[in-house]
């Protein structure tokens, strides 16, 4: 029996074994901060309460560490990371839910479309780049976008995902027309229509597409897609993904403290309690606390690519992911699996426990 076998056997027992007799979820939320590692949240959580350990997340009796290695990498990028979590299968950087022979991973947001749930992905990235593409596309590079976004409608299980909404417009088009397709004609003539902004977005509606450039409201929107979710009764999946990507680092600091309060809020009020929410990074970033006096305001450079070296920041900040472990948080029915030291393929072995399903 090889070592990897007996690993994914003895996880397999553990988490039928654990939750039998306990509460399924009905739904369940993916929370994912691109590059959101423990060095970002801490220093979040200094920078916007002035003491350590004041985030929801910090806060979590269900905390564990996921390592975020790739197929062929120590350090992933976010389309093996994301991939990672949402099959449960580790891919070589830049590939999306896809084997090396060309197979198609099934991913969690396919399973769900399978049982009938309703789907959506959440961005302020663009919506077919790594994180949200790697929820409903099967594609070898990352950088097809012309191939990745149509797959939105044609999907593989069920209807497909049903809400998609967030960045990217101007790239996504542009890809569309090299590809020759017209999302205009070929979306809602498949059963997609395509809204402007989230206002238009209608609360009643089954499925939307929502591309925008510039700022984008991720705590609006999410709180958009989980109203229009829920109307459905066998419950829904959703994933919400928020860049922490440090080019300004005093913004990706409060963005970290906005996608906290969001976690908090849908783990409390905007989502049932039979809902499993879990908060995961897809990779960490090359981001230090290395000073700072208690009662003063963290010194921050003004971009990633200011390192500091001269002594001048409280924060470090260089220009690549880094490979150490990321926090994994969770809250609702299935979170007590979320403990101790993981690979970043077991939270797809969580989620998929959570509701009682086998792969």
């Amino acid at each position: 029996m090889t070592r990897r076998f007996a690993t994914g056997l003895v996880c397999a027992i553990l988490l039928g074994g654990i939750l039998s007799g306990q509460q399924k979820a009905k739904n369940v939320i993916l929370f994912i901060g691109d590059a959101g590692g423990e060095s970002s949240l801490s220093a979040a959580s200094i920078q916007g309460y002035g003491a350590p350990q004041k985030l929801f997340l910090q806060r979590e009796m269900n905390i564990g560490l996921s390592d975020t290695s790739s197929a062929n990498s120590w350090v992933t990028d976010s389309a093996a990371g994301m991939t990672a979590i949402v099959t449960g299968h580790k891919v070589n950087n830049g590939v999306l839910s896809l084997a090396p022979d060309g197979t198609p991973y099934k991913t969690i947001l396919e399973y769900a479309e399978e049982h009938g749930l309703s789907t959506g992905v959440v961005s302020n990235m663009a919506m077919a780049d790594a994180t949200p593409a790697a929820c409903y596309a099967h594609v070898d590079s990352r950088k097809k976008f012309g191939e990745i976004f149509p797959q939105i409608w044609k999907p593989r299980f069920g209807d497909g995902v049903d809400l998609v909404l967030g960045g990217g417009k101007k790239r996504i088009l542009e890809a569309l027309q090299e590809a020759n397709v017209d999302l205009m004609q070929a979306a809602p003539a498949a059963g997609w229509p395509v809204y402007e902004t989230l206002a238009e977005v209608p609360d009643k509606g089954k499925k939307a597409i929502l591309l925008v450039d510039g700022d984008f409201k991720v705590d609006e929107a999410a709180a958009k897609a989980i109203r229009i979710l829920s109307r459905n009764p066998k419950g829904y999946f959703l994933m919400v993904e928020w860049d922490l990507h440090p080019g300004n680092v005093e913004k990706m600091l409060e963005t970290a403290v906005a996608l906290d309060r969001l976690i908090e809020q849908s783990s409390t009020t905007l989502a049932s309690r039979d809902t499993l929410v879990v908060f995961a990074a897809d990779h960490s970033f090359d981001l230090r606390l290395r000073s700072g006096k208690r009662g003063a305001p963290l010194m921050l450079p003004a971009n990633a690519k200011e390192f500091a070296a001269g002594g001048k920041y409280d924060l470090a900040v260089g220009t690549s992911h880094t490979g150490e472990e990321v926090i994994v948080a969770a809250h609702g029915p299935g979170s007590q699996l979320v403990k101790g030291f993981m690979p970043n393929t077991h939270i797809f072995d969580i989620m998929l426990a959570a509701w009682g399903w086998k792969k």
